[in-house]
């Protein structure tokens, strides 16, 4: 559903937002998640222009959010790497442009689906999304 740059710039934001207070290496966030290093360092590139996070040059440089992550909705992060929502949506099949008036064959289910995620991604922060997955890891341990 995302984009391999989405998922990746939100995988690093989540790193960040763990680590709120101190200043993290990119090598270090590629190195935990498993991101080709100079392909993250090209999505850091594009976040700090879209004032999601800063970054510190130097010997003690890094990067951290830009603001609390209790402030950054995760549709932020994916308009950032993706840009604006397309004037005309694409068919979810590829078969072309998918609109009320001429609709693909689950155009109609589709387009719920996608308001419904669209609601959530909106109303969803990274400081929340965080909170989640520490619950998750907790939960893992348990097993």
């Amino acid at each position: 559903m995302f984009s391999e740059s989405v998922k990746h710039a939100i995988q690093a934001m989540i790193c960040l937002a763990a680590n709120e207070e101190k200043l993290m290496m990119v090598s270090q966030i590629a190195d935990d998640y498993n991101i080709p290093k100079y392909y993250l360092a090209k999505l850091v590139q594009v976040l700090s222009k879209h004032h999601l996070i800063h970054s510190v040059r130097g010997r003690n440089g890094g990067i951290k959010l830009n603001k609390p992550a209790s402030n950054i909705r995760i549709i932020d992060i994916i308009r950032a790497i993706e840009g604006p929502p397309p004037e005309h949506e694409m068919c979810l099949f590829g078969l072309d442009i998918c609109s009320d008036a001429v609709p693909c064959p689950i155009h109609s289910e589709w387009k719920k689906m996608k308001a419904l995620m669209d609601e959530k991604l909106v109303h969803k922060n990274l400081n929340s999304l965080v909170k989640e997955l520490r619950k998750k890891h907790k939960m893992l341990e348990n097993i």
